[in-house]
């Protein structure tokens, strides 16, 4: 018997904290910037090149966390028969946390002991284990740590089913992901939907990313021959598998620093990937054709990459993932016309396989896993899981497990008040009671043509910049917020001047600290650093207290050349604002900008690591390297190990 329920989970874990305000007008990180692909394809190039988004907005990032971890509670909900127990955390991006194999007892995630956000994500946070489902494009999704709508929908026959889905609003898409377990089924099914419900193709991104312990016996093994390979060099070479280098990659403790293997699994019967042990046995996951993407993650043995686990998991942490997309590799984007739906399953389940043949020639050990995914999903039940997904697609819900946000809600309150279809179905319903303060502010753009008064000394509560909103917001009232939001959506579409021009604007209406800080924003990124500087200042000067406001304007002063003004103003922060990691860096950077050395010294003795280092930031090593380059230091000491978070 299938049971659907609600449960929580209790663990050590940090504080999300609050939303950064400043909107994120230019994308930092993208990981195809400067990127040289190494291959012969035309249309996977084209794919490379499509789909980039020109920022995060109207998501604000969310770099508010800590590493103070103290116990807490997330809401869970939990999918049960006899032979699995698979436990959800919906107000997490419904992320599956814990999968069960209850007849061995044997969990086949990677299941985090704490909860700890790392700057790993789309909007900065992050947090690893799990399966996490990645939709928008690539550094997983900004709904990492946001709730979704989760509801119980019943098949014919009352077996529960867990149904999860939200507007994800970068790309303007209506997204659901059914989970069903059926009685004695031997894998775990999650049926995707995915709708465009505008009047034009939109770039279409989604990967799986499946994390399972890294033994040093666990093997990875994909139906392909070759691979896709990137080392954050950014580089993406094809190689052979399994041998490359010397080695054999399917075996990720051997790696020697952290790396993605996109297997070429695009000539494969079925597209799979499993995790499997000396004993032959593991996580294999299985999907209808439509998922023909399958990857490989793993830190790797470099100290960076080691000390990476750490920082997102604790001592001793290792894991991996393994994972499957709709393109070959996660620099590529699809296309979904408009209108259309894409679905398709994927399948969770338990290979055991014999060791001899799992961990033997690389053809025996793709054809013992190929045999293991077809007995415990044969092609039949996927396309039959597929069938039943489209039947109950417009079933109202049963239960109502958790809201989500109320953008929905406001996009099918836009589209009433314009004349257009409906976006939600009677399965995926958008209702008005999910409005909150951070959509109050559109709504009455629609039904007044003015957004509403606010405290020129407050933030903005949200933004919007779909072209979608052009028309309500170019004609709306000519108030400062009038101004600002009007920049911003200019700034979005690709209008510079524009923006300039209406964010200006808004300075000359009300000079706000939110409006001044977007005119340095726009100013660095048309290189105007003196201008830049002087706009935060200003905007700085409206806000002290904000901290992302404080961390842009010492690094525009820097990039001005006005390293002893930033430490200047750092001197005169309190101590709780110098102690924090991100500001001791900077300090660091400009001290070394400044020729004070000696403060450079006393700097690096101290805990200058940000709670928030990105994924790929080298600027630790790179102080380190020019610290000692200023010293004369000759050799140049190894960089200490609390200080390496390298990837290579």
């Amino acid at each position: 018997m299938t049971t659907l329920r609600l449960d929580s989970l209790r663990q050590p874990a940090a504080d999300l904290g609050p939303l950064n305000p400043l909107p994120p007008l230019v994308r930092t990180g993208d990981p195809h910037d400067g990127l040289p692909p190494e291959i012969d394809d035309p249309a996977m190039l084209a794919r490379i090149e499509y789909g980039r988004l020109p920022s995060l907005m109207p998501y604000l990032s969310q770099d508010g966390y800590d590493r103070v971890r103290t116990d807490r509670t997330q809401p869970t909900a939990v999918l049960e028969n006899e032979v699995w127990r698979a436990t959800f955390l919906i107000g997490l991006g419904g992320r599956l946390w814990s999968l069960i194999h209850k007849p061995t007892g044997r969990e086949l995630l990677y299941r985090n002991s704490v909860f700890q956000p790392g700057n790993l994500g789309l909007r900065n946070a992050w947090f690893a284990g799990g399966a996490e489902w990645n939709l928008g494009t690539t550094g997983h999704t900004a709904l990492t740590c946001e709730p979704l709508h989760a509801v119980r929908v019943d098949d014919p026959d009352g077996t529960p089913v867990l149904r999860m889905y939200e507007y994800e609003r970068s790309r303007e898409l209506l997204f659901s992901i059914d989970f069903s377990l059926p009685e004695e089924s031997a894998v775990m099914l999650a049926t995707i939907r995915i709708t465009n419900p505008t009047t034009a193709p939109v770039p279409l991104y989604w990967w799986s990313n499946i994390a399972v312990p890294e033994h040093d016996d666990v093997r990875v093994i994909a139906p392909a021959t070759q691979a896709f390979h990137y080392a954050y060099d950014r580089g993406l070479h094809v190689i052979p598998v399994p041998e490359s280098g010397g080695r054999d990659l399917s075996y990720p403790a051997t790696a020697p620093g952290a790396a993605d293997w996109f297997f070429d699994c695009r000539r494969a019967t079925r597209p799979w990937i499993a995790a499997i042990d000396g004993r032959g046995q593991g996580l294999v996951h299985v999907s209808t054709d439509r998922l023909v993407g399958r990857k490989l993650f793993a830190w790797g043995n470099g100290v960076g990459g080691r000390h990476w686990q750490e920082f997102l998991c604790g001592p001793g942490e290792r894991y991996l993932e393994i994972q499957g997309g709709l393109a070959s590799t996660q620099f590529e984007h699809e296309s979904l016309a408009a209108g259309e739906t894409c679905t398709w399953v994927e399948a969770f389940g338990m290979a055991e396989v014999d060791p001899r043949s799992a961990h033997g020639s690389w053809a025996d050990a793709r054809r013992a896993v190929a045999l293991s995914a077809d007995e415990l999903a044969p092609s039949e039940l996927l396309e039959g899981a597929l069938a039943a997904a489209h039947r109950r697609a417009d079933v109202a819900p049963a239960a109502v497990l958790q809201r989500g946000s109320g953008w929905g809600a406001l996009e099918e309150r836009r589209r009433e008040h314009v004349g257009e279809e409906p976006m939600a179905s009677p399965g995926t319903p958008f209702p008005d009671d999910t409005l909150g303060l951070e959509q109050h502010a559109w709504i009455e753009l629609l039904t007044t043509g003015a957004l509403p008064a606010s405290d020129p000394a407050e933030p903005p509560r949200s933004y919007l910049v779909s072209e979608r909103w052009h028309p309500h917001l170019e004609s709306a009232d000519d108030g400062w917020a009038a101004w600002m939001h009007r920049g911003l959506a200019r700034w979005y579409a690709g209008d510079r001047d524009g923006a300039y021009e209406a964010t200006a604007r808004s300075v000359e209406v009300q000079p706000t600290a939110w409006s001044l800080r977007n005119l340095a924003v726009m100013d660095r990124a048309a290189g105007r650093t003196s201008r830049a500087a002087e706009h935060s200042l200003a905007a700085w000067r409206l806000a002290p207290a904000l901290r992302p406001l404080l961390i842009e304007t010492l690094v525009a002063l820097i990039e001005a050349g006005a390293s002893a003004e930033a430490l200047e103003l750092i001197d005169g922060l309190d101590a709780d604002q110098r102690s924090i990691g991100r500001i001791r860096m900077i300090e660091l950077r400009a001290a070394l900008a400044s020729g004070e050395v000696e403060r450079a010294a006393a700097l690096l003795e101290a805990d200058i690591v940000p709670d928030d280092l990105q994924e790929g930031e080298d600027a630790l090593s790179a102080l380190w390297s020019e610290f000692h380059a200023r010293r004369g230091s000759d050799p140049v000491p190894a960089l200490p190990v609390r200080l390496d978070f390298r990837m290579g």
